[in-house]
C-alpha cells in the first residue's frame, strides 16, 4: 500500500478531533494574552523610559483588541498566516504610538473626554483644492485669516499627495501617501499647516484613498517588475476568464474611459482590476498584508495632525464573485477594523464615509464603531431636485424616513462638492409619490444642463451613457442656481431670485443637523469656468467646470455693497451667525413638519429644551403659512426669526419667493 493509501485508510479509522468552541471574548482574551509578551519585548526600551505613555497605549489596546481581533478573524479566518499578520499589525500600532507627537496625544485625551465635539453648532466646514484655492500649502496658511472670517472650524483639503501626471482623477490616484505633490509643498509644510490650523481652532481633513493606488505607487511598480508579493497587493489575472465572470454582475463606473472593471497591461501580460480609471489599481484586501500596509499609511496621516479622514469609495473595497462588489459585509468589517486601529493608536481621529450609493446603503456605514460622520448625498441631490420642481414632497418624504442616524454620529451636509451631482434618491420613495424615477432623473438631467425650456440652470452633463440614459451633473452652486444665466441676461429680478436660491440651499445645510460643508468659492457666487475645454488633460472631464482657480478679485467684491458677491457672502454670514449663536442647532435632532404646502420644506430642531422651526419656500411664488402651525409646534404667540432677529406674532403670514425663516419662541 502506498503512502496515499495509508493516509486514506488512517482517515477512516481515526476519529476526527472535536472542534474547540470558544466565545469571541474568550478567543480574543487568549490571543491578547499570548501576543502581549511579544509586544512588550519588542518595545521594552520605550516602555522603560516612558512608562506612563506605554501604559496608556496598552490600556487602549486591551479595550479595543477584542473588537479588532474578532473583526479581522472574520475577514481573514481562511488565511494560514493570520496570526503572523496580526502580530505585524500590533507592532505597527506600537511604532505609530511611539512616533505620535505629544500635542496630538493631548488632543486624544481631550477628545476622549468630549466625544461629541463634532456635533456642536460651532462646526462649519470648508473644502477646496490647495492649488486652485491658494496655489500651495503656504498659500493655504496665508488664508487662515479668511477661513476664520468665514467661521470655519473644519478644512478639507482635496488630495494633495504625489499622483500621476497629467491625469490623476483629481488627485485620487495616489502614488505615495508619504509625499506631498512637489508643486504644492512638502510634508514638513503639511505638518506645519496642520499644527497652525489646530491652534486656530480648525480641524484639518484629508482623504484616505484606501480602495486603490495609482499604477505609479511603489507597490504597483514592484508588481510590474514581477514581485509576486506585491502582485498579491492587487487583483491581477493572467487571462479574461475571471474578469469575464466578475463583470457579469458589475456596473460600469466610467464607461467613457473603459468598459467593465478591468484593464490589460501588456508589460506584465495581466488583467488588473481598475474600478475607476486604468491608472487606479484596486487593492486586494483578501491579503491581510494589505490591511497592515494601509494601516501604516493611515496612522502616518494621523500623526501629521489630520483629525478627520474622508474614506474614499468605501462601497468598493471588497470583491466577491457573483455580486456587484459594492456594499458587501466585508467592507463594513474592514472599516470597523480600521476604526478599532484608530481608537488604539490615534483616538482623536474621525472617519467620514463617502458612499454615493442607495440611501439604505449609505446609512449602514454610519456608526460610532465605523464612520462617525458621513456625507449626505441624498440631501444634496434632493435640494437640487426640489429647486428644479418647486416641489418638496420627495425631499420631505426622504428626510422624514432617512435623515435619522445612529446616536453619536453626524451628517456632513453639502450643496455640492468637487464631484458630480448624481440623482441618488430612492426609487421606492419616488414610486410612493407616483413619480417615475427613470423619467424623473432624465428630466433633472435636462433641467440642469439647460435642455429643459425655462430652466434657470447652466450645468454640464458628466459621464452620459447613451445606452442607459444615465448621467450626472457638473456645475458650481451659483451657475446651477441660476446666477450665471441671470448675469448674462442682465435681468436684475433673475439675479435676485438666483441669490435667494443660493441662500436657501445654505440655510438648509446650516440648520438641518450635522456639519455644514461649503465648497470654497460658493460663499462668493463662483460661476462655471469653461476654460477646461482647452486643456487636453481636462477637456474630457466636465467636473473641471466647477473646479476653477479661485478668483480673488471676485472674492474681494464681498466687501462692495450691492454686488452679488457681497449679497451672497453677507447673507451667508448672517446664516452662520444664527447657527453658531443658538445651541438649538447642536446635534442631529430633526422632525419633519407638514405645512400643507408642497412648496415649503419645514422641520423642527430641538436641543436642551429649546426649539426652532425652519421654513423654506422652494418656489418663486409666495406661500401662505398658518399661525396655527407655529402654535402647534410650541412657538407660542410670539417668535423671533433667528436669521434677521425680527420679532413677529404667530399670526398667519406669507413666505416670500425662496424665503427661509428660522423661528424660535420668545
Amino acid at each position: 500500500m502506498n503512502i496515499a493509501g495509508l493516509r486514506c485508510c488512517s482517515l477512516k479509522v481515526i476519529p476526527m478531533m472535536p472542534k474547540f468552541s470558544f466565545s469571541p471574548d474568550v478567543r480574543a482574551a487568549r490571543s491578547f494574552k499570548r501576543l502581549l509578551p511579544r509586544l512588550e519585548r519588542q518595545f521594552a526600551a520605550y516602555a522603560a523610559s516612558n512608562p506612563q505613555e506605554w501604559q496608556e497605549f496598552i490600556s487602549r489596546l486591551e479595550v479595543h483588541f477584542p473588537d479588532l481581533f474578532n473583526l479581522l478573524l472574520e475577514v481573514y479566518k481562511g488565511n494560514y498566516d493570520f496570526f503572523y499578520h496580526l502580530e505585524e499589525l500590533l507592532v505597527a500600532l506600537g511604532e505609530s504610538w511611539i512616533e505620535r507627537p505629544v500635542e496630538l496625544k493631548a488632543l486624544d485625551r481631550d477628545r476622549e473626554q468630549t466625544p461629541d465635539w463634532f456635533q456642536s453648532s460651532q462646526m462649519l466646514g470648508g473644502v477646496c483644492y490647495v492649488d486652485l484655492f491658494a496655489g500651495n500649502l503656504q498659500g493655504i496658511r496665508e488664508r487662515i485669516p479668511y477661513f476664520k472670517e468665514l467661521g470655519l472650524t473644519y478644512l478639507h483639503l482635496m488630495p494633495l499627495f504625489r499622483a500621476p501626471e497629467p491625469e490623476s482623477d483629481g488627485g485620487y490616484a495616489i502614488s505615495s501617501y508619504r509625499e506631498v505633490n512637489p508643486s504644492l509643498g512638502s510634508m514638513a509644510e503639511l505638518d506645519q499647516l496642520a499644527d497652525e490650523l489646530r491652534r486656530n481652532g480648525i480641524s484639518l481633513v484629508l482623504d484616505f484613498v484606501f480602495n486603490h493606488t495609482s499604477d505609479e505607487h511603489e507597490w504597483a511598480i514592484k508588481a510590474k517588475a514581477g514581485d509576486l508579493e506585491y502582485q498579491e497587493y492587487y487583483r491581477m489575472y493572467p487571462d479574461r476568464r475571471m474578469p469575464d465572470e466578475y463583470e457579469k454582475s458589475l456596473r460600469e463606473i466610467f464607461p467613457e474611459e473603459h468598459p467593465g472593471a478591468f484593464s490589460y497591461f501588456p508589460d506584465i501580460d495581466k488583467w488588473v482590476w481598475t474600478t475607476f480609471h486604468t491608472y487606479q489599481w484596486d487593492l486586494n484586501y483578501e491579503n491581510p498584508a494589505v490591511f497592515t500596509a494601509m494601516t501604516r499609511e493611515m496612522l502616518s496621516l494621523a500623526n501629521i495632525g489630520i483629525q478627520v479622514l474622508r474614506l474614499d469609495a468605501v462601497a468598493f473595497v471588497w470583491k466577491k464573485l457573483g455580486t456587484n462588489c459594492e456594499n458587501l459585509p466585508e467592507a463594513h468589517l474592514l472599516i470597523r477594523a480600521f476604526n478599532a486601529v484608530a481608537r488604539i493608536a490615534a483616538p482623536s481621529l474621525l472617519f467620514k464615509s463617502e458612499a454615493i450609493v442607495h440611501p439604505d446603503d449609505v446609512v449602514r456605514y454610519i456608526h460610532p464603531d465605523e464612520c462617525q460622520i458621513s456625507y449626505n448625498p441624498l440631501l444634496m441631490a434632493l435640494l437640487w431636485e426640489s429647486l428644479a420642481t418647486r416641489d418638496v414632497r420627495l425631499l420631505s418624504t426622504s428626510m422624514n424616513d432617512r435623515f435619522h442616524i445612529t446616536e453619536g454620529c453626524a451628517w456632513v451636509n453639502y450643496i455640492r462638492c468637487h464631484d458630480d451631482i448624481g440623482w441618488t434618491f430612492s426609487d421606492e420613495d419616488a414610486d410612493h409619490l407616483g413619480i417615475n424615477a427613470y423619467g424623473h432623473r432624465r428630466f433633472l438631467n435636462d433641467f440642469y444642463t439647460g435642455r429643459f425650456s425655462g430652466s434657470f440652470a447652466r450645468g454640464l452633463p458628466f459621464q452620459e451613457n447613451p445606452k442607459t440614459g444615465d448621467c450626472r451633473i457638473s456645475g458650481t452652486c451659483a451657475s446651477l442656481a441660476g446666477l450665471e444665466k441671470a448675469i448674462h441676461e442682465e435681468t436684475e429680478v433673475e439675479v435676485d431670485l438666483a441669490i435667494r436660491r443660493i441662500l436657501l440651499l445654505h440655510t438648509i445645510i446650516l440648520t438641518i443637523g450635522g456639519i455644514p460643508l461649503i465648497y470654497l468659492g460658493d460663499e462668493a457666487g463662483t460661476l462655471n469656468d469653461y476654460s477646461f475645454r482647452s486643456d487636453p488633460a481636462k477637456e474630457h472631464d466636465s467636473r473641471w467646470v466647477h473646479r476653477p482657480y479661485t478668483d480673488w478679485k471676485r472674492i474681494e467684491r464681498r466687501n462692495q455693497p450691492g454686488t452679488p458677491e457681497e449679497r451672497i457672502f453677507s447673507g451667508l454670514q448672517c446664516l452662520i451667525a444664527a447657527r453658531k449663536n443658538h445651541p438649538v442647532f447642536n446635534g442631529n435632532d430633526f422632525q419633519w413638519v407638514d405645512t400643507g404646502s408642497s412648496h415649503v420644506f419645514a422641520y423642527l430642531r430641538t436641543h436642551a429644551g429649546e426649539r426652532a422651526l425652519v421654513l423654506a419656500n422652494f418656489s418663486e411664488v409666495p406661500q401662505p403659512i398658518s399661525g396655527n402651525l407655529l402654535r402647534l409646534y410650541g412657538l407660542s404667540y410670539q417668535f423671533t426669526d433667528l436669521i434677521t432677529n425680527r420679532s413677529l406674532p404667530s399670526a398667519d403670514f406669507t413666505l416670500a419667493a425662496y424665503e427661509t425663516l428660522c423661528l424660535k419662541a420668545t
